[in-house]
């Protein structure tokens, strides 16, 4: 399952530099997630780097994109 960033995201540019896939970018108002590009870090390390580094916990699982652990280990491979 792909991640998002709820309206709870203050801005504070903690989590971009930490996703392996380059998911995460500024939105008109806050950070967004690329679902098509967001693995959860499947591929790359144990757990969601960008939830780490959340300082208002705000990223949660999109559920508009539900994916197995093959699937975005997948879609890990095929963006590396």
């Amino acid at each position: 399952m792909a991640l998002m960033i709820n309206e709870d995201c203050t801005a504070c540019d903690a989590c971009p530099e930490e996703c392996p896939n380059d998911a995460i970018s500024e939105g008109e108002e806050n950070y967004v997630i690329d679902p098509f590009k967001c693995t959860e870090c499947v591929g790359a390390e144990d757990e969601p780097q960008c939830m780490l580094v959340c300082p208002p916990d705000c990223i949660e699982p999109h559920p508009d994109f539900e994916e197995s652990e093959e699937e975005l280990m997948a879609k890990y491979e095929r963006l590396h």
